[in-house]
């Protein structure tokens, strides 16, 4: 397996330091609902361990709660509530949508108020390394202290300062410089530290809690494109010079933006789609699968066609799990043979895809034409070689975290009674009882289930 690193600008081969692969998730800030751009990340991270363990890999997977912030602060002053129980109710949130979604809960959910300790610590070594200093509004990294600073990002020098966030302090020795720890300012929730009352800046939450969860150094770091500068970037320079090891994370992937019609999503701009009120439409299993027709390096932009769109490509998806079998003596050798070949070839592309830097779309497009082929064959195969393709199927559609019996909806309540009336009306027709059946077949139609006549059996789809 092979991951683009962003660091590199390289596809560099998976190779774990340990016997786990050790991979962090850079979390929410739990200021609002998650939204459908937060799914597309944990998503997409969730696909990559599925992979891996399906790979035969061990994996150590971790994803924080950023449960204290400046947006979180904000928020919650002007909602006129406690910022941490905001943070709470948003953070149970997450799982509720997560878990309708299929992600696999992480192994540990570290949160920022349960890592104080750790995270002073780390801002006293890097003072003791002179790499950041006290003023009176707390404690400063000092980038110029550390001449690797923008190897992540490329950015450096005046360039650095676009997109970050800036702390306004005269007393900085330079404006890249960057917050490790905030006075307390009146109103806002503190701890006691060496410096004074107060609470950690963004960047040194991520670091110090890696540390304590995963070890100085790990194999993955997952996050969104738009948090490789400043965050990433002053991330990895903590580490590198606090830690004293390097390279902090071999392989750092990054996703990119979702869109909505175009413009950037967020809670900043008002225009996001909670996961919440998407599900009130659709499966929470079409809108994964939304997601992971993308591959997570490529842009996506989300519109009102999305989500039709999507529903009708899972119906496809799953139309390979209606086959029947030929019956006793009816079926044909060679086409159980050619299903066969199918399932090795099918089960080649999706791996071939997935090693190359998790391309879930060429995956996902390996498993249609798998289906295609169940479809096309299996009403020709006998019952044992249809059976093991369709399981084939469901495997590899399982590591895209794709199960059709994974959400409780009314589509799977129906589905039985559906495929009960295509039954029923294939030995009508062969009983040449055309009116009856054809009723069948016109009153589905009036209820959007569209009938496929074959040459060896019937199957069916949403219209």
């Amino acid at each position: 397996m092979r991951l683009l690193d962003t660091a590199t600008r390289q596809q560099r081969p998976l190779q774990p330091l340990g016997d786990a692969v050790t991979v962090y998730v850079c979390g929410m800030t739990p200021k609002d609902k998650p939204h459908i751009g937060h799914a597309r990340l944990f998503v997409h991270a969730d696909v990559f361990r599925r992979y891996l363990e399906y790979r035969g890999f061990k994996v150590k997977h971790v994803q924080n709660f950023t449960d204290v912030d400046d947006k979180i602060i904000e928020r919650a002053k002007a909602a006129g509530r406690d910022p941490m129980e905001l943070a709470r109710e948003n953070s149970q949130a997450y799982f509720d949508v997560m878990d309708k979604l299929g992600v696999l809960r992480a192994h540990l959910y570290p949160k920022v108020t349960e890592n104080i300790d750790e995270i002073i610590a780390a801002i006293r070594e890097l003072i003791d390394r002179e790499h950041a200093y006290e003023t009176s509004t707390g404690v400063y990294f000092e980038v110029s202290s550390w001449a690797e600073y923008g190897k992540l990002s490329g950015r450096s020098g005046d360039d650095a300062m676009a997109g970050a966030r800036v702390d306004v302090d005269p007393e900085k020795r330079d404006p890249r410089d960057f917050a490790l720890w905030k006075r307390h300012k009146e109103g806002e929730i503190y701890w006691d530290s060496p410096w004074g009352r107060g609470r950690p800046g963004w960047h040194i939450e991520c670091s110090s809690m890696i540390r304590r969860h995963l070890g100085p150094r790990i194999d993955v770091h997952w996050g969104g494109s738009d948090l490789i500068f400043p965050h990433h970037e002053n991330e990895l320079a903590q580490a590198e010079a606090g830690f004293g090891v390097a390279p902090f994370v071999r392989v750092w992937m990054h996703l990119a933006v979702l869109r909505v019609n175009g413009e950037k999503m967020g809670h900043s701009t008002g225009n996001f789609v909670t996961l919440e009120d998407l599900f009130e439409s659709f499966n929470p299993q079409v809108v994964r699968l939304y997601l992971v027709s993308t591959k997570y390096r490529s842009p996506v932009d989300f519109s009102q066609d999305s989500m039709p769109q999507a529903a009708a490509g899972y119906e496809r998806l799953w139309s390979a799990l209606r086959a029947q079998p030929a019956g006793p003596g009816e079926h044909d050798e060679d086409s159980s043979g050619e299903l066969q070949e199918a399932s090795v070839k099918a089960r080649a592309g999706f791996e071939r895809a997935m090693d190359d830097d998790l391309n879930t779309a060429a995956a996902l497009a390996a498993l249609y034409d798998f289906g295609r082929d169940i479809n096309r064959l299996g009403p020709r195969s006998n019952a044992e070689n249809l059976a093991k393709a369709k399981e084939d199927f469901q495997e590899l559609a399982a590591v895209l975290g794709l199960d059709p019996a994974s959400t409780a909806t009314s589509d799977g309540e129906v589905e039985p009674l559906i495929q009960l009336l295509v039954n029923v009306r294939s030995e009508l027709r062969n009983q040449r009882v055309w009116d009856v059946s054809d009723h069948i077949r016109d009153e589905l139609a009036k209820l959007g289930v569209t009938l496929e006549d074959g040459p060896a059996s019937t199957t069916w789809r949403r219209s």
